[in-house]
């Protein structure tokens, strides 16, 4: 059973960077596991931000991050990174991880509601 954990969240002036990471607090394994991104604004629903395969080679992103956002994995470090760069007002919100066991190696899904596991979130907030 995992228990994820973001970190990385912070307060950034727009055009900034921070780079999130998401691991289990066991030090569970996630080599297994297909990961994503998502964040929620209050008062709006979950938005899928980007998703990566077990094998790091499929990737997707929404159209609102592309080119600014990049997702990646260090699975020797049970690791899941989403690098944000050049972040708008927008982007402010609480960012969550979320894994689900992988059936094939190249998938990966844009919708939270087809993850199993989610973590608390770490909240990124973009202000001048």
């Amino acid at each position: 059973q995992l228990l994820l954990v973001e970190s990385g969240g912070g307060l950034v002036q727009p055009g900034g960077s921070l780079r999130l990471s998401c691991t289990d607090a066991h030090e569970l394994s996630l080599e297994h596991y297909v990961v994503m991104w998502f964040r929620q604004a209050p008062g709006k629903g979950p938005e899928g931000v980007s998703c990566i395969s077990i094998s790091g080679g499929t990737s997707d992103y929404a159209d609102s991050i592309k080119g600014r956002f990049t997702i990646t994995r260090d699975n020797a470090r049970n690791t899941v990174y989403l690098q944000m760069n050049t972040l708008k007002p927008d982007d402010a919100a609480a960012y969550y991880c979320a894994a689900k066991l992988a059936r094939t190696d190249t998938a990966c899904y844009m919708d939270p509601h087809d993850y199993d596991y989610w973590g608390q979130g770490t909240q990124v907030t973009v202000t001048s």
